[in-house]
């Protein structure tokens, strides 16, 4: 029988496999010049939506779908807070290596005069926790209608 995860050890867990792909991805598109697309920043939402899906399904699972829904939904924001505060932290510090990066970043954004590493990696930073907490709400929604189907 599989042994069961206590609810910090999912998040960690899911939280720093998302991590991993956020930081894989960044690279990947450093090393392809495709960095500078902002568009291409979108694929950080797929990364990140997989985290807190697969954080939710192994918890859901593990509980027997018996679960409270707002436990369950800080769950997702507490996978998020995991992935996404160490990426802003690399992000900060990619920064500081790369002066060219932040650089590109002051001469293409609007505000890009008033931007410095530090508040690039707070707007990374709050980005992802309003995307994740909005990540996590969808899919509660979608996973309570699977568990009432379920129950049906």
């Amino acid at each position: 029988m599989e042994q069961e995860e206590s609810f910090d050890r999912i998040a960690i867990k899911y939280g720093l496999l998302a991590f991993l792909g956020l930081v894989t991805y960044f690279i990947v598109m450093k090393l392809l010049g495709l960095i500078y697309i902002v568009e291409l920043r979108a694929f950080n939402m797929f990364i990140l939506t997989y985290g807190v899906w697969s954080a939710l399904r192994k918890y859901l699972k593990q509980t027997g779908n018996e679960t409270v829904y707002l436990r369950t939904l800080m769950l997702g924001v507490f996978t998020t807070l995991v992935a996404v505060a160490p990426f802003a932290l690399f992000v900060l510090f990619y920064m500081q290596i790369d002066s060219t990066f932040m650089q590109r970043i002051i001469e293409n954004e609007i505000f890009g005069r008033y931007l410095n590493p530090f508040i690039v990696a707070f707007l990374i930073f709050f980005e992802g926790i309003i995307s994740g907490f909005f990540i996590a709400f969808t899919l509660m929604q979608y996973m309570k209608k699977s568990m009432i189907k379920r129950v049906i």
